[in-house]
């Protein structure tokens, strides 16, 4: 009876740490699963952190790239103001815009294009226009009307 005793206690412990083994696997499964995601997050934070540290760094270089083109830019614009606040009227007449040949040739088509006008002698007008007569007519005849068949 020992035996059967021993035997039927190894079959229930069997059966027990068969499905007690099979259910904290399961549970293991699943905290290994859920470490491995915790994983990929922390990867997926790290490069992410890498890539905007990456862009801000770009940024900033750009940044410093446009600062350096704005300042050369100011410099050139204070030497041309320079240059020409030092310009005076007879650097001006010496440099012409136009030649002076081309300043001839557009006096004389300029002569060509408005010929001096002949100022015409304006009559000064003493007559009463054509289309008005000095007798009255037609309607504005200031006589009674005569009729005929009163005589």
């Amino acid at each position: 009876m020992t035996v059967v005793t021993a035997l039927i206690v190894f079959i229930v412990g069997s059966i027990v740490g068969f499905f007690t083994n099979h259910f904290v696997s399961s549970a293991n499964q699943e905290q290994r699963k859920l470490a491995e995601q915790v994983n990929k997050s922390e990867a997926a934070l790290a490069q992410y952190k890498l890539d905007v540290a990456d862009h801000l760094a770009s940024s900033a270089n750009l940044l410093d790239q446009m600062n350096s083109t704005c300042q050369t830019a100011m410099k050139q614009m204070e030497e041309s103001t320079q240059l020409l606040q030092r310009a005076t009227t007879s650097d001006v007449d010496g440099m012409p815009f136009f030649s002076q040949e081309t300043q001839q040739q557009l006096a004389q088509t300029a002569g060509l294009r408005h010929p001096k006008r002949a100022s015409k002698n304006v009559a000064t007008a003493t007559e009463a226009p054509l289309d008005y007569s000095g007798e009255a007519s037609g309607l504005f005849v200031d006589e009674k009307q005569r009729t005929s068949s009163a005589d």
